[in-house]
């Protein structure tokens, strides 16, 4: 059973939280406000800092110009409407906020579909994949609200991600003129390390799902702080958000050699 089937909502203080009584189709493993009463799921919530942390970090490193002029592209600000949330998905689980934390995952995603699938192409070309792009999304959102399936969502992101590892690998082995080897060595070990990143994090979600019972007999047993290793879910942030860091990392260095190039 996936997530779109399970439910984990009467715990024993879902309905004494400020949010409560939960309203989201899904719910996860941690129980509802076990230890404030403020955010639902306490680790779930605060692991989404690692995709603001990230965002902020592209934004403020080099070449931005202060506080008030962050160095900010579509992925980096798709990565902090993603913790953003997240968090309150997850603080609160209210069903709006379920849809806004949904498509902030595909807008993730669609951020780093549209700067690699850009590269290497003519500028009508990239026209056209930017308009196809700019329809595509939101007559999904629409219809993903709409229906309120989870399983549409989850299998859009993963055709998403199918497709940029497709077209990773293209512009890493065949795409003419090539990148420089040196960089395209780099990029591959850094792509494979965000894909391996990605892959643990789905898994342990899935555990998180599949083995709920068993993991909060654990939590019970080992108590307080430990217990917090052993939030699953949690984990999952934290790793998709250091393997999208890494890949957007990539798709901005090809750019910038792409730039380099036409500047030569």
């Amino acid at each position: 059973m996936g997530h779109h089937n399970r439910h984990f909502a009467g715990d024993p203080h879902a309905l004494s939280g400020a949010w409560s009584p939960p309203t989201s189709l899904a719910n996860f493993c941690e129980d509802d406000y076990a230890f404030t009463r403020y955010l639902a799921e306490f680790i779930n919530a605060l692991t989404n800092l690692a995709y603001v942390y990230f965002a902020l970090r592209s934004m403020y490193g080099p070449g931005s110009r202060g506080l008030l002029a962050p160095k900010a592209d579509s992925m980096s600000v798709s990565l902090l409407l993603l913790g953003i949330a997240s968090f309150l998905y997850h603080g609160s689980l209210r069903q709006t906020l379920q849809f806004a934390d949904d498509l902030s995952m595909l807008g993730l995603a669609w951020s780093i579909l549209h700067g690699i699938l850009t590269l290497r192409n003519s500028p009508a070309t990239a026209r056209y994949i930017n308009m196809g792009l700019a329809l595509v999304f939101p007559l999904f959102s629409v219809f993903y609200i709409w229906t309120g399936k989870i399983a549409y969502h989850t299998s859009a992101f993963t055709i998403m991600m199918v497709i940029i590892v497709a077209r990773a690998h293209y512009l890493f082995h065949y795409v003419k003129p090539e990148f420089s080897e040196a960089n395209r060595r780099a990029w591959r070990a850094r792509g494979t390390g965000a894909l391996v990143a990605f892959l643990v994090g789905f898994i342990l979600w899935n555990i998180d799902l599949e083995y709920c019972a068993e993991l909060r007999k654990v939590r019970d047993r080992v108590g307080l702080p430990w217990a917090w290793l052993f939030e699953l879910h949690g984990w999952w942030h934290i790793l998709t958000a250091i393997g999208a860091s890494w890949f957007m990392d990539i798709v901005r260095e090809m750019q910038q050699e792409l730039v380099g190039e036409k500047e030569e």
